[in-house]
């Protein structure tokens, strides 16, 4: 083999290469997911897989409700915290069976959304329900920026419905954290 074909072979074998990842990159929604992973704060560019984006991010999103829930049921003592504990993981499980059903009709995705990261609240204290407020109220917010989000990118109308029916309750129970927290801890 001359160096003619060797340098041939080896420009086809890094073109086809870098063309694969391309349409990898293009046709596997998580190759894009993945690069929204690392701040979660916004789902991209309105393109064909935004509706996926925003359905497997709200997935998650609803998992960080229950992992949080969870530390709280374990930890409070306040009688209102243990009732949104239990709400929370009954209701939670209902919404995210909903957006799994989507994107297996919708997409023929049946993988499994990682859960995502939720801060250690630590044990029960005098400032756990603190702590746990400062961060279900941070999530809520971060919820309520992708609703918006979403309403400027989804196509379809089921994505729209939900991030409005969301963004509601999220903006209802916001309220709701926000005058708790100021009237356990006057912050």
């Amino acid at each position: 083999m001359n160096n003619k074909s060797l340098y041939l072979s080896s420009g086809l074998f890094i073109i086809g290469l870098i063309f694969g990842i391309g349409v990898g990159y293009y046709l596997t929604p998580q190759y894009q997911t993945s690069m929204y992973e690392k701040n979660a704060m916004t789902l991209g560019r309105a393109d064909r897989t935004f509706d996926l984006r925003y359905v497997n991010t709200m997935i998650s999103h609803h998992r960080g409700a229950i992992l949080l829930a969870e530390q709280l049921q374990k930890n409070t003592v306040r009688p209102e915290l243990k009732v949104l504990a239990e709400e929370i993981l009954k209701n939670e499980p209902v919404a995210i069976a909903e957006l799994y059903a989507w994107k297996k009709e919708w997409y023929g995705d049946t993988r499994t959304v990682r859960d995502p990261f939720v801060a250690n609240l630590g044990g029960a204290d005098e400032k756990f329900d603190l702590r746990f407020l400062n961060a279900i109220i941070a999530h809520h917010e971060a919820g309520i920026e992708m609703t918006k989000e979403t309403r400027l990118k989804a196509s379809r109308v089921e994505v729209l419905n939900n991030a409005d029916a969301v963004e509601a309750f999220l903006n209802n129970g916001l309220n709701i954290l926000k005058v708790a927290r100021q009237s356990w801890y006057n912050i």
